[in-house]
């Protein structure tokens, strides 16, 4: 049996006598790889006040977290979308696993040398894997069923996404945070054992949450090895001409969506990156504290995919998105100039409004690209590096602004402004000459 999917092309899939085909067990499986990419993405957030201490970091410095992971979508989206072409869904899935383990098992030995570089190099190792999984599994998911409501299973996977965002703070406020912190002045006058024992033990704290993560995924890369899949790939050679990985851009809707795409990853990094910085200077919380508010703030992140999800029934997505990202600038501003425990709660509803953008946007890029569906793909995956250059632009304006972590959310706000252009204008498909 041949289905269309909503990017155009035809696809094989098995099929039961006298029924459809059945993407339930696939799309649970896929749907898990959603909430195992979201739990590293929420751990940096963790990971950027942990090692700040850990390492003595200034804010700048502690953003190469997130540019060492995003900058690894960048030069590995190309790779990642070849890798799909040659071995097809199912094995890039499973190289996209075991490279993600890799990763996190490197944690091990950047902890015991306590060298940042080899953190940074692990990370990045995690974000090699992390961008095969993408790419592989954010078509994946728009073609297992009917081609109207991609937008709707795209949301309903990406909530697992939102379901990390609410566990990995729990996790990293268990595991991770200390709850001591110590100012320059006092760090210096420390004894230097004392000193050199509290920055071990900083340090060893990442370990064991790093190999319970990667014990996971090569479990869950076994499973896939051994579950079947539909191939999804085309039963016959497409008359149309593929134009080049560049000219493929002369799709204006897909060329918007990597613009809304790489600023919406580089607004949400920002957002999450310097949560916790925020609630300790904005509310006086201390990280613990401020661990656990990034948790609601995760709740409200998974209920917003949910309520999206619930809301693309009847509205179109593209009409949610500009809203939603109209709301979105309006409460960075209330970050911006707000005081107290309301700045918090202005953050925690950013984290509800942003959680369909990534989805939403992913999929109104892709439609009508038919057989250029991978390359479409590799674009919007290559976006995330919005994710590495933007937080260091944060860090960068914090500095600058004496340590003020409020003034750094008008880079967040700015990129609310672009994603809501591309709501209103930049989506519409129109005619390549």
């Amino acid at each position: 049996m041949q289905v269309t999917n909503q990017l155009g092309d035809q696809h094989s899939v098995p099929t039961e006598k006298g029924q459809g085909p059945n993407y339930v067990l696939p799309f649970i499986l896929i749907t898990s790889l959603f909430f195992l990419w979201g739990m590293a993405h929420n751990l940096d957030s963790i990971l950027i006040p942990h090692l700040k201490k850990a390492c003595q970091l200034n804010n700048r410095q502690s953003t190469l977290i997130d540019t060492s992971v995003f900058l690894a979508y960048f030069l590995m989206a190309i790779p990642a979308g070849m890798i799909i072409k040659k071995v097809g869904y199912k094995n890039s899935i499973i190289i996209g696993l075991l490279v993600f383990a890799a990763g996190a098992f490197l944690f091990v030995p950047a902890a015991n040398s306590q060298a940042y570089e080899l953190f940074l190099v692990a990370l990045f190792i995690i974000g090699c894997g992390l961008t095969i999984l993408e790419t592989s599994a954010n078509p994946y998911a728009a073609i297992l069923g009917p081609p109207e409501s991609a937008s709707k299973r795209l949301n309903l996977a990406a909530s697992f996404n939102g379901l990390a965002a609410m566990v990995a703070p729990i996790v990293g406020s268990l595991f991770i945070l200390s709850g001591k912190s110590y100012t320059p002045e006092q760090m210096a006058a420390m004894p230097e054992a004392e000193r050199l024992s509290y920055l071990a033990g900083e340090a060893a704290a990442v370990k064991m949450p790093y190999i319970v993560l990667g014990t996971i995924l090569v479990l869950v890369a076994i499973l896939f090895y051994f579950m079947h899949l539909p191939s999804m790939k085309p039963e016959h050679i497409e008359v149309e001409v593929k134009p080049g990985f560049f000219s493929v851009l002369k799709h204006r809707h897909l060329s918007w969506a990597v613009v809304a795409q790489f600023f919406y990853v580089g607004a949400q990094v920002c957002v999450t990156s310097f949560f916790i910085r925020m609630a300790e200077q904005g509310a006086n919380m201390d990280e613990i504290t401020a661990a656990y508010y990034l948790g609601l703030y995760g709740v409200l992140f998974m209920a917003g995919r949910f309520i999206g999800t619930f809301f693309l029934k009847y509205v179109k997505d593209y009409v949610l998105l500009s809203i939603y990202a109209a709301l979105s600038t309006i409460l960075c501003a209330v970050a911006i100039y707000g005081t107290g425990i309301y700045v918090i709660y202005a953050l925690g509803a950013i984290g509800f409004f942003m959680s369909i953008m990534f989805p939403t946007i992913f999929s109104l890029g892709l439609v009508g690209l038919k057989s250029n569906t991978e390359t479409g793909s590799s674009w919007l995956v290559m976006a995330i590096v919005g994710g590495a250059i933007l937080p260091y632009g944060m860090g960068t304006l914090i500095d600058m602004n004496h340590d003020d972590i409020q003034s750094g959310y008008l880079i967040p706000l700015v990129c609310f402004l672009i994603i809501l252009y591309f709501g209103v204008f930049g989506h519409k498909v129109k005619k390549v000459a």
